[in-house]
C-alpha cells in the first residue's frame, strides 16, 4: 500500500485495531455459520475481495485510510475462519496451532528485518509512529497474527476455562500492559508492533465473542456484527488523528 494511505500508530490506531479484531471475529463466524460458507468456503471470495482492495488502493490518488481498514477487516475475517478450521474442523489442538503459527512468524520477521535493516527494524521516523511498509510480507504476517490471536483467545476462554467475561478482562489487561511498554518513545520496533497486534487480536476475539455469544451479552451474530462494525466506523470517523488533520490542511 502507498504510505500516504497508512494510518499513524497512536491511541486511535490501537482502539481501531481492537474494534476491527472484534468485528473480524464476528464477520468470520457470520460468514461461516449464517452464510453457510463453513470455515473454507469464504476463503477464496475473501482473497478476491482483498485483491480488489489492493488494486483499487493502487489506482486511488487521494490520501485515505479507507483501503487499509477494509483490508484489515478482510484479513481478520479470513484469520478467524483459518483458526477455527485448524482447531475445530481439523482438531489440531490449540497449542499445536499456536506454536505452528508463532514459529514461522518469528522466522519471517527475522528474515524481513535482515532484508530491510536500514533502520534496525524500527518502524519510526524518530517518533515511533509510522507503520511498517504494508507490503506482501506485512499482510502475510497480519494474517498469521490474526489466526494466532483467534486461537489464543479461544484457548483462554475455552481450553483454560476462563470463559468470555473473565477471559476478556484478563486479555484486555494483558493488551494494556503490552501497549504500555511498546508505545514508549523509541520502543515501537517491529517485534513490539507485532506482539501488540497479536495481543489486540487475542483480546478482540474474546470481546467479539462476548458480544455475540449466549455466554456473554447474547446479541447474536447479526446484531453483534453490526455493533462491532459501527464501533470501528465510529472510532475512525469521530476520533481524528494528528495525521488526518495534517492531510486535511494540505
Amino acid at each position: 500500500m502507498q504510505s500516504q494511505n497508512l494510518p499513524t500508530i497512536d491511541a486511535r490506531y490501537w482502539a481501531a485495531i481492537v474494534a476491527a479484531s472484534m468485528c473480524g471475529a464476528n464477520t468470520g463466524d457470520f460468514a461461516a455459520h449464517y452464510l453457510h460458507m463453513g470455515h473454507t468456503g469464504g476463503l477464496l471470495p475473501l482473497a478476491a475481495i482483498f485483491a480488489v482492495i489492493l488494486w483499487a488502493e493502487r489506482r486511488n490518488q487521494r490520501p485515505t485510510e479507507l483501503f487499509y481498514w477494509l483490508a484489515i477487516i478482510v484479513v481478520r475475517t479470513a484469520a478467524t475462519n483459518l483458526a477455527d478450521l485448524a482447531t475445530h474442523d481439523l482438531k489440531l489442538g490449540y497449542i499445536t496451532v499456536e506454536i505452528g503459527l508463532a514459529f514461522p512468524m518469528v522466522v519471517v520477521l527475522l528474515v524481513d528485518r535482515r532484508r530491510i535493516d536500514t533502520s534496525k527494524g524500527e518502524i519510526a521516523d524518530g517518533s515511533g509512529r509510522k507503520l511498517p511498509a504494508a507490503d506482501a510480507v506485512y499482510w502475510v504476517v497480519m494474517l498469521a497474527a490474526g489466526t494466532l490471536g483467534t486461537a489464543l483467545g479461544d484457548w483462554v476462554a475455552d481450553d483454560i476455562g476462563l470463559g468470555l467475561v473473565l477471559g476478556s478482562i484478563v486479555l484486555a489487561a494483558v493488551l494494556g500492559v503490552v501497549l504500555q511498554f511498546s508505545t514508549r518513545p523509541g520502543r515501537m520496533t517491529k517485534p513490539w508492533y507485532w506482539l501488540s497486534i497479536v495481543a489486540a487480536r487475542t483480546a478482540g476475539t474474546t470481546l467479539g465473542d462476548l458480544v455475540a455469544s449466549r455466554h456473554g451479552l447474547n446479541f447474536g451474530l447479526p446484531l453483534s456484527t453490526l455493533c462491532t462494525s459501527l464501533l470501528l466506523i465510529g472510532i475512525l470517523t469521530l476520533w481524528k488523528s494528528d495525521r488526518a488533520a495534517r492531510l486535511r490542511t494540505a
